[in-house]
């Protein structure tokens, strides 16, 4: 499967303020997103349905993959790329039997335990965090450096850094050679998201 997941933005629409999401998304993508995750933690079955319908119109505009946060049925109702699944979310193996072997498969993990299983149990990359202290999330598990290095040595499915990424920190993450960074406040939380975009993607491939 070949998927660029080098700048992997993750949504919040309370990030947002009150801005459009849609018009976020697609000005993310102009600066550099290269995979979109939807994530909502409080939306209905049917809100979420509308919001991801509306937001793959924009990511196959510009052929970006689309996944889905935690909900299978949401990604294979909207036949989005795939779908990014927690610990506490529907095992990989079953996930996988429902959107087929063809959608892309991402489990969230914080070991190299967690990493080997989720290999193991077909996913098509991880995430791994949280690195950095976050708002986004609560109750996450802290990740080292050296833990996220030695997941990526061992691991030979794609690798994505996850928490509280920014412009600051972002160098010590992309030495470790991980294959994508996932971005939520960093670029959806900046007044010029465009701008933010491309300050994180040119710091990827500048390293």
């Amino acid at each position: 499967m070949n998927v660029d997941f080098s700048l992997y933005l993750v949504t919040d629409r309370e990030i947002l303020k009150g801005r459009d999401l849609f018009n976020s998304i697609e000005q993310a993508i102009l600066g550099g997103v290269t995979v979109v995750q939807i994530r909502e933690k409080n939306a209905s079955s049917l809100e979420f349905y509308n919001i991801a319908k509306k937001a793959k119109l924009i990511t196959d505009k510009y052929n970006i993959p689309l996944i889905i946060n935690d909900r299978v049925d949401i990604a294979i109702a909207v036949d989005a790329s795939g779908v990014h699944l927690g610990q506490n979310d529907l095992p990989a193996k079953v996930a996988r039997n429902l959107i087929g072997k063809n959608k892309i498969l991402g489990i969230s993990t914080y070991n190299l335990e967690l990493a080997l299983k989720a290999r193991d149990d077909t996913a098509d990359y991880i995430g791994v965090g949280a690195l950095f202290s976050t708002n986004t999330k609560k109750n996450t598990n802290k990740v080292s450096i050296d833990t996220l290095s030695k997941i990526k040595s061992c691991i030979n499915i794609p690798v994505i850094a996850i928490g509280g990424i920014n412009e600051t920190n972002i160098g010590s993450i992309v030495k470790t050679n991980v294959d994508g960074v996932a971005v939520v406040s960093s670029i959806l939380g900046k007044e010029d998201i465009k701008a933010a975009s491309q300050n994180i993607y040119s710091s990827i491939t500048r390293n």
